[in-house]
């Protein structure tokens, strides 16, 4: 651990110099003469006075380098059965052009942009040529409902929306117009231009006066250069759900974004110019902002653009097959995928297909990762598999392990140590910190490293209420777990998913890691229930491995007496229902605090990112069943 150990230090020691020296590996139009300010915005600013454009930075200065020649974007979609690849030359030439029509239309610095797009390379290069512009994109994740779409239309006020006349899903298309005339509808704020892209799998009727052909715009453009910015000016706003139920616009600058994002990818992934990255997620999403656009492209890299599905596109050998096509060094992934993968294929059939040898280690974040799913991608991989977390917030990795300083041992189930940047402290209610080992809420001391959310956009005081009043001087992360002795954080589950019972407060992370450890099961979740007796009551919820054909009360009884043992009788782990599927986010998250409300009989609201309603609908009926 001497490169880790001796890096962290280094940057607590200094954290300006450790920053400034990272800030060498970006094109400045005008260089930081100071690093941090502490007195500006809501915690401070990094990099103010600085100037400079974080498109050129992702793709120009790579021509300008002689690199124009390599592959930029690859696409690969066996939604459609094809794969493009684009070079950075290419991509610079596409990326001025949409910029040009984008301020033909008048777009210009500071202006907002929705981008409502699916997994297509349209989608980054509509990203590129706000940040080309200076303008302020905010990326809806492609099919959102209307009336969410609204709230952020309403909220971003955006000059213009980039789209498509579709998306693609396996046995069915979504077709985009109706939600965006009905979000405009809805929305109290009107944008001046509509710009489509008519894929030929269902083309769409445009409005007149407002909507038009994207790629016949982009066809007539001038291209346009880059505009130099304040590295705090904001690059994108990203909504996340609010407990308000008003969406969160989290904001993100451009100077300490590129900083950050352009370290992370040697110093978390080990990675650098021409190789192969592959972060399997959605542009809707912050993987898809930080890791298939950003950061790859920061670094020089080629980055896969991907359209399916871990499992079903056509098999539970999608994933492998992609690595192997394109040489893929890192693949970067949510847990839920490698479980999906796991049901479908647990002895790795699929897998043994295709030759992995370029792929040089498993990246997986996003939700909680139980050990199984760790150790199971280990055994058939015979490589690296990191556990690392970070939040949309965050932006990138706040604990993880670091193949560019050699890794360290892992422990299944914790996700690694601090980045560099990073004071990760577990905190009590009175805002003390508990001793090793003890769990508590996640926190981090101010200031939060570059690329990390500076501000809500136009929420000054709600991000303060939201991430800074719990614990004064910290930013809490709502997420609950410990550090152990060696320095390891483990992240239990939610600050809202430690459950109390009989006057223990318990995690139901550690139990599902009890229940995931089973060897017929897939994926689980346990979730907390109320108990006249106890106050609180835990609940599994389990799916099975492709093939199991042992019932419920078998299955039932072997998961108790394995939480009995390993947590002991003060879990109160006295049931578990088997279920075909579990209710998820559309980004792999499970639907925890849905779920305990529909057990305890609340009123709930089907949440705008659910993947699937119906499956909600089949696990509330085995919730209610249990609660009578």
């Amino acid at each position: 651990m001497t490169r880790y150990d001796e890096t962290h230090s280094r940057w607590r020691r200094d954290p300006e110099a450790y920053w400034a020296a990272a800030a060498k590996a970006i094109d400045w139009d005008v260089p930081p003469a100071r690093v941090f300010d502490p007195a500006l915005g809501v915690y401070g600013r990094w990099f103010p006075g600085a100037r400079l454009n974080t498109c050129h930075n992702a793709v120009d200065r790579h021509v300008a380098a002689g690199r124009g020649e390599q592959a930029a974007i690859i696409w690969d979609s066996p939604m459609t059965g094809r794969v493009e690849t684009i070079t950075y030359a290419a991509l610079q030439q596409r990326v001025a052009k949409v910029a040009g029509a984008l301020a033909a239309r008048g777009v210009g610095r500071g202006d907002r942009v929705i981008v409502y797009m699916p997994m297509v390379p349209e989608a980054a290069i509509a990203m590129l040529a706000c940040a080309r512009l200076g303008a302020v994109h905010s990326v809806v994740f492609g099919g959102f409902a209307a009336a969410e779409l609204a709230a952020r239309i309403a909220d971003a006020k955006p000059k213009a929306i980039v789209s498509a006349s579709c998306g693609l899903e396996p046995g069915r298309v979504v077709k985009y117009k109706p939600l965006i005339d009905a979000a405009i509808a809805l929305s109290p704020h009107k944008p001046g231009a509509v710009l489509v892209l008519q894929r030929p799998e269902h083309p769409c009727e445009l409005t007149p006066g407002r909507d038009e052909d994207l790629l016949a715009a982009e066809a007539a453009a001038a291209p346009h250069a880059c505009v130099s910015v304040e590295a705090t000016d904001p690059l994108y706003i990203l909504y996340t759900s609010g407990t308000t139920g008003a969406p969160k616009g989290i904001l993100r600058d451009n100077g300490g974004h590129a900083v950050a994002l352009a370290n992370s990818m040697s110093l978390v992934y080990g990675v650098g110019a021409g190789d192969v990255f592959w972060a399997a997620s959605d542009v809707g999403w912050v993987v898809g902002h930080s890791y298939i656009v950003y950061a790859p492209l920061l670094a020089g890299c080629t980055t896969v653009l991907f359209e399916g599905k871990p499992v079903g596109t056509p098999d539970a050998g999608t994933f492998w097959r992609v690595c192997a096509d394109h040489g893929v060094k890192v693949l970067f992934t949510a847990p839920t995928a490698i479980r999906a993968i796991k049901k479908e294929d647990p002895a790795g059939a699929f897998l043994a297909r295709h030759d992995l040898s370029k792929l040089e280690a498993l990246y997986l974040a996003g939700e909680r990762c139980d050990p199984d799913t760790v150790t199971w991608s280990e055994r058939l991989l015979a490589k690296p598999v990191v556990d690392h977390w970070w939040q949309t917030e965050t932006g990138w990795t706040i604990t993880g392990n670091f193949r560019g300083l050699g890794l360290f041992p892992t422990k299944p189930g914790s996700g690694g140590k601090p980045a560099p940047g990073y004071d990760v402290v577990v905190l009590d209610e009175a805002n003390q910190e508990v001793p090793r080992g003890q769990i508590g809420s996640l926190a981090v001391r101010l200031p939060l490293p570059p690329s990390c959310l500076p501000t809500l956009f136009n929420a000054d005081e709600r991000f303060r209420d939201a991430y800074l009043a719990a614990h004064p001087g910290f930013y809490s992360t709502a997420d609950a777990g410990m550090i152990d002795a060696d320095g390891y954080v483990w992240v239990m589950s939610r600050t809202d998913d430690i459950i109390n019972v009989a006057g223990h407060r318990l995690s139901t992370g550690a139990m599902e890691e009890v229940l995931a450890s089973h060897p017929d099961v897939a994926e689980c979740a346990v979730v907390g229930v109320r108990d006249t007796l106890k106050g609180q009551v835990p609940l599994g919820l389990v799916v099975l491995k492709h093939g199991v054909t042992k019932d419920e009360a078998t299955i039932g009884g072997e998961l108790v007496a394995m939480v009995r043992e390993r947590i002991g009788p003060v879990a109160a782990f006295k049931d578990a229902r088997i279920v075909a599927r579990l209710p998820k986010t559309r980004s792999g998250k499970i639907l925890r605090a849905t779920l305990r409300k529909i057990a305890d009989g609340d009123e709930y609201v089907v949440p705008p990112t659910i993947d699937d309603p119906v499956i909600l609908e089949e696990v509330g009926e085995v919730l209610k069943g249990a609660m009578r």
